[in-house]
């Protein structure tokens, strides 16, 4: 049976752990693509100016917060999407009410805790994480400039509420967030660690939490 296959009844069967079971045992031989570079914090002292610095600070964060790792979860139109190129989801999906999928047919009828290899050319693994589920709405980044997102971020109106350590809290230590550095094979992990990501938006935050103007 094609992996296409597995996964579409894996979303549409309610026999759908058993299927994703199914696949558990294929070896996970395929390397995954080399992760790009990211720059520490500290790297950033040489900007004198605090502003300056905190603009360049969150730029190179950037590369994380606008990757194909955070922007398929970050949809604008509620649907998740798949993959480098960021191509729409198959089966098909929404976020649902609860951004865990429509009644019915939640995240984990495929998703399970952990990423799963596949025997597959095209899908070489299911991604997994204990909290897998969409970013809520007021998250939402896809289409929008580093400069938007930034704005977005450090507003509790459009950010869940969220205050400026809350976000630090959830860019550094969140463990879905993590998943971008273990997205599974076939995928390209996010750029560089989640430690430095997180001494980045700490960085950040301490300079003023200054944004790029596009």
């Amino acid at each position: 049976m094609r992996v296409a296959t597995v996964v579409i009844l894996a979303g549409t069967l309610a026999a759908a752990g058993a299927v994703v079971a199914s696949v558990q045992a294929a070896p996970e031989t395929a390397s995954k693509p080399a992760a790009a570079t990211l720059k520490t914090a500290a790297s950033f002292q040489s900007i004198k100016d605090p502003g300056a610095r905190s603009v360049a600070l969150f730029t190179e964060a950037g590369k994380v917060i606008q990757s194909p790792r955070c922007l398929n979860c970050h949809p604008v139109e509620r649907a998740p999407t798949q993959g480098d190129d960021l191509h729409p989801h198959n089966p098909p999906m929404k976020a649902g009410d609860s951004g865990h999928g429509p009644a019915g047919l939640p995240c984990f009828s495929c998703h399970g805790e952990a990423n799963v290899p596949t025997w597959g050319q095209n899908i070489k693994s299911i991604p997994g994480d204990p909290k897998w589920a969409l970013a809520p709405a007021e998250m939402a980044w896809q289409g929008k400039s580093l400069g938007q997102i930034c704005a977005q971020l450090k507003d509790p109106a459009r950010n869940g509420g969220k205050t400026m350590a809350q976000i630090h809290h959830h860019m550094a230590e969140d463990h879905l967030v993590g998943w971008g550095w273990n997205p599974g094979a076939g995928r390209t992990p996010a750029p560089g660690t989640q430690a430095q990501f997180g001494e980045l938006i700490k960085a950040w935050i301490d300079t003023g939490a200054k944004c790029p103007k596009a």
